[in-house]
């Protein structure tokens, strides 16, 4: 590893770093934004279960659906 090589990673690493932390900003700004429109956490948890539903290719809905309802039985008191 030469020092060429090394300064270019760091400088890149650290370009990448601060893309992210615009991005989280404008995500917080995001939110913040409709906050007071819309139900962010539903709509949070919604686009997670949809993520998570669109990894599930094997598993039909209707299936997934009578899983989650078993599993809600058991974790609602």
């Amino acid at each position: 590893m030469n020092d060429t090589d090394l300064n270019d990673l760091i400088d890149r690493l650290l370009t990448i770093e601060g893309e992210m932390n615009v991005l989280r900003d404008d995500r917080k700004n995001l939110l913040a934004e409709f906050k007071d429109k819309l139900d962010i956490r539903s709509v949070q948890a919604a686009m997670r279960i949809a993520k998570i539903k669109a990894k599930l290719t094997e598993t039909s809905d209707e299936t997934l659906d009578e899983i989650v309802s078993n599993v809600e039985k058991k974790i609602t008191i």
